[in-house]
């Protein structure tokens, strides 16, 4: 792993920063991604919009592959993404996301992503392909 790309994504993701997202990276080459739901993640009443799962999401597949391919000096775009909600998240779940690179080819990858809450229920599921580009050619690189 490449920590210059990772800390620099790191500073670059006002997104993840604003949504109160954090992710850790194991020595597996795991990531896990951590959010606790407030009030401004409500749709309704008690239950988390599936907007912030979602977005939650991106970053676990995203930072996981990210995490592979940064040794090679490349960071990674979202190409595709099916998400499956299996249960609700509520105010104050502290909710964990996991990553798991399924295969890796030269420029796509395959990522599976899994998001529980604080009792170990699945609450949502995903397989998305990334796409892997040098790290000079992003934004992040000026």
């Amino acid at each position: 792993m490449n920590k210059e790309i990772i800390k620099k994504y790191g500073e670059t993701n006002n997104f993840g920063r604003l949504l109160g997202m954090n992710y850790e990276l194991h020595e597996s080459g795991d990531i896990h991604y951590h959010v606790k739901i407030n009030k401004e993640h409500l749709a309704t009443k008690t239950a988390a919009h599936g907007g912030l799962l979602a977005a939650m999401m991106d970053g676990v597949v995203g930072v996981a592959a990210l995490e592979r391919v940064s040794n090679k000096g490349k960071v990674v775009s979202t190409v595709e993404m099916k998400l499956n909600f299996l249960h609700p998240a509520f105010l104050n779940d502290e909710l964990i996301g996991v990553g798991k690179v399924l295969k890796e080819g030269k420029r796509i990858i395959v990522v599976e992503g899994k998001i529980y809450n604080q009792d170990n229920v699945l609450l949502a599921v995903s397989i998305a392909t990334m796409n892997a580009y040098p790290f000079e050619k992003s934004d992040m690189n000026s």
